[in-house]
Formats: C-alpha cells, structure tokens, sequence
C-alpha cells in the first residue's frame, strides 16, 4: 500500500505579494470609513480606537487565518500547489447598514450614551453572527427563495441614501479638495486610467487631497499632531459588554431586529455567491463552512469591542488570478493585527479629513446600486426601484424627524412608517414585484401574508414592536394576498407574454 506524498504547499510566494496590497487595502479603507464614521456620530476617541477597532481586527484575523488553513486542506485533498485561500474581512455593505441602521439609532434612542449604544451594537453583530451560523444550513433554500433583486434593491437604497448621497454632502464640505478627489476617484475606477507611477486610485486621492486639505488651510494643522498622539498601544482584550447590550437589543430597542436579520440574511448570500465564484475558477470551499466561519468570526469579533459582521469577499477571484496562495492572507492577518494594536489606523483616521475619504464612499455606493441593475435582468429593474424606496423615506426620517417633525409629516403621514424597518418592506415589496413580473401569483401573495405578519408585529411600519402595531398596514397586505390569489386562477393565456411595444415617433434621435 503506497503511502499519499503531501503537496508542497508554500506558506508565501512572490504572487502573494499583489494579492496581499489588495485585501490590506480593501479592509484599512473599512476600518478608517469606521473610524471617521463613528468620530463623526461623535462616538469618543477612546472607544473608537480603544475597544472597536482592535476588536474588528480580532474578526479580521481569525478568518484569515482560518482561510489560509482551509486553502492548505484543500490543496493537500486535491494534491496540488495553486489552490488560493478566500479573502475575508468587515463587510463593506453590511458595515455601513450597521453604522447608520444600527449604531445611529441605537445612539439617537440612547440619547446619545455612546458607551450603552456601542453594547447595543456589539449586541446586535453578535446576534448577527450567531443568526449567520444557524443559517448556514439552510443558505440555499434562502438564495432559492429570496428574489436578488429584492435583497439588493433594498441594500441599493441604504448605498444610494447614506452612502452615496450622505457621502457627497460631505465631500463638498470641502468644495475645492473634494471636487478634485471626486475627479480623481471617477477617473481611476470608473475611467481605468492609470495614476502617476501607477499608484491605486484611491491611495493617490487620499494622498493628494489630505495634502492639498492641510496646504490650504481648509483643514486644521493641529489635526496632524492629533492623530500622531493617537499613535500607542491599543492591546485587543475580550468584553463582556455584548451581553449588556443584549438586555436593551431585547428590550426597549427590539425593532433593530428589523435591520439586524435581512442584512445578515444578505451577508450569508453574498458568502455563497462569493465562494461560488471561486468555485467556477477551480478552488471549491464547502459554502455552510465558510458562512458559519464568517458567523463565527463576526462572533469573536463582537466579544472583543468590534459591532462589524465580516464576510468572504468577491475579491478572492481577484487573488486567485493573481496567482496567489495563502501567504497573503496569513500576512494580512499579522500586519492588520499590528496596525489596530499600535494606532496607525486611528492615527490615519485623525489626520485624514472626510471630504476626503468621503468622495471614495461616492463611488462605493455609486457602485453598489449600479452592481444591483448589473447583477439582475432588466425585466428586475422595477423590482430594484420599489425596494430601494422605503430608504429614502428612512434617510428623510432619521435624519429630520427629531429636528423638524411636523415638516416630515406634513411632506406625507406615510413617510414616517414607510421608513420604519425599511429593510423588511424594501425586501418584501421588491419581492411582491419579481413575483408580478414572473407571472407567481402565489408567490406574490405569501411575501403580502408575510408583510401583514411582520407589520402585525411592528417589525414593519411601526416605530417599536407590539401585538398589532399596525394594523392599517396588515389588512393593507392582506387585501394586497387576496388580489393576487384572484389571479392564480386565471389561465395563461390572460397573461402578457411580451411587452408592450412604445411608439417613438415622437422620440428625437441624438447622435
């Protein structure tokens, strides 16, 4: 009986090194969009770069080298050397709906404890973890029956609001600078071109514009010494501040239920979708794995200060054409482990004005809404636009509610409960429409049931849980089922099988 000769697998090779600069990049812009974010909500220093930040990284380091473990197992099962281990870190969507859909509430209801509302949102990534590992053994059944369209559409709305739109007000706080890192942005990722001395596009933009920020005078000087006193030793110690935050999570501020489970539910889709493309291009990672290591770690990073879910990241196929193996993810882990611990991403953080991160953050939810119409067919598109709606009504509700109510009111008395669990009824209205528009009548009528039930209990279109939150809203669903049930019984050939056809001539063409 011969004896199985392990492959050689290195722990570093010179491809690693490309692939290393990418993901290092992807997860320190997260860690300082975090960081700016949360200084900007007003969250102090100390727990910024004291408990979230070495926390997050926490997160960041089991995966990736739980990942490059993984990729070692499968190349020893399938006895070859070009086997890439799986990017992973803060998940960029997922981050921002938990830095304004989770943290920014819980802040607001707290009347602004930052330390109570940081256990609320570690409570909360917990819960988000754990929700994800359950999930993994049912990951496919909800890719099956959850519409893209309706999960993305409603994800477009947050990226389009608070992302895109929150993100271009702060870049022309900054007019001169943030027109020009706006320029800079579009030409690099958008336009391809290369930047002098092929340097990334947005490293340049940073680069370029912190500098012209401090030369002109439109950023404060004594910022520079700020963020180096920021440079020190932030050790990553374990908390039990996430079973704290479970008491107000369960408790008085129970209706983030309503962010926390479909963005979770997306996050553990975008895993599969993402491992999936790894498989096309020949390293296949078993897809329930990876998404409880994803919960797992988010879980770990929760106990450790960090309110960030993680994910496999789409930029694996990356990786994998560049050649690499696992040492670029073993390598990640070490160097973003020491740039949390000693303060260089606070120090970054501190001395980077925002109108010059934020026109980076134009493009990223500029990107996300266009991903959402390129990742669905075009006969989605309305689906797409239905679901994203209840986010608009959510941003004008979160942020001029509080300071001019009866302005809000007197725009619409629905404005309010449409952005109330604006991810439950973006989801469910884009769903009710991919339905409509495959002819699944009955599909179409359970997601109504299912919003009648989510409203019955306040998750949507009330401003807390309770039996009969809103009623109005329920029996609007339930009128919404029985409709659709009428049309189950119809025969086919009562149905459009094509579109209808538009006159243009009345339509001027331009060349």
């Amino acid at each position: 009986m011969s004896k199985q000769v392990n492959v050689h697998y290195p722990w570093f090779k010179k491809q690693d090194t490309d692939a290393f600069f990418a993901l290092f990049q992807n997860n320190l812009a997260n860690f300082v969009v975090i960081a700016t974010a949360m200084l900007g909500m007003g969250f102090p220093a100390e727990i910024v770069f004291g408990k979230v930040i070495p926390g997050a990284a926490v997160a960041v380091i089991v995966g990736n080298l739980y990942y490059a473990y993984s990729a070692n197992r499968l190349a020893q099962k399938e006895n070859r050397a070009d086997v890439t281990a799986l990017s992973y870190g803060i998940s960029t969507p997922v981050m921002f709906v938990f830095l304004f859909g989770v943290l920014l509430p819980a802040k607001n209801l707290t009347n602004g404890d930052f330390d109570l509302a940081w256990k609320i949102g570690l409570a909360a990534c917990f819960l988000s973890g754990l929700i994800e590992v359950l999930v993994s053994a049912s990951g496919k059944w909800l890719k099956d029956n959850l519409p893209r369209a309706a999960i993305l559409g409603a994800l477009s709305g947050v990226a389009l609001t608070f992302i895109g739109g929150e993100m271009l007000f702060k870049t022309l706080d900054m007019p001169i600078i943030g027109l020009l890192v706006l320029a800079i942005i579009l030409v690099g990722l958008l336009g391809k071109v290369y930047m002098p001395f092929k340097i990334p596009a947005s490293l340049f933009a940073i680069v370029v514009g912190t500098a012209l920020a401090y030369l002109l005078g439109a950023a404060d000087t004594s910022k520079i010494q700020a963020g180096l006193d920021q440079v020190g030793f932030y050790p990553m110690l374990p908390t039990f501040a996430v079973f704290t935050g479970f008491e107000y999570l369960f408790g008085a501020l129970i209706g983030l239920l309503a962010v926390i489970l479909p963005i979770t539910l997306y996050n553990a889709i975008e895993t599969m979708n993402n491992v999936e493309a790894m498989a096309a291009e020949g390293d296949s990672y078993d897809v329930r794995e990876c998404q409880a290591v994803d919960g797992v770690g988010t879980m770990v990073g929760a106990l450790f200060g960090g309110p960030f879910p993680t994910t496999v990241y789409i930029a694996s196929v990356g990786s994998k054409w560049m050649g690499a193996g696992r040492g670029y993810s073993i390598l990640n882990a070490l160097v973003f482990g020491l740039t949390a611990m000693f303060g260089l991403i606070a120090a970054m953080s501190a001395i980077i004005p925002i109108a010059v991160v934020a026109p980076i953050l134009v493009f990223v939810g500029v990107s996300m809404v266009a991903t959402t119409f390129q990742s669905n067919a075009t006969k989605y598109y309305p689906a797409v636009v239905i679901a994203a709606l209840p986010y608009f009504a959510n941003y004008i509700m979160s942020r001029f509610n509080t300071a001019a109510g009866e302005a809000v009111n007197n725009i619409s008395s629905g404005l309010v409960p449409l952005g109330q669990g604006a991810m439950f009824t973006g989801i469910i209205l884009g769903a009710i429409t991919v339905f409509i528009i495959d002819h699944n009548f009955k599909k179409a009528a359970i997601f109504s049931v299912i919003g009648a039930g989510l409203s019955f209990i306040g998750l949507m279109h009330a401003p807390k849980l309770a039996i009969g939150a809103a009623n109005d809203f329920t029996i609007g669903y339930m009128i919404m089922a029985v409709f659709f049930l009428y049309f189950t019984l119809k025969k086919p050939e009562h149905f459009q099988t094509t579109s209808p056809q538009v006159d243009k001539s009345s339509y001027t063409e331009v060349e």
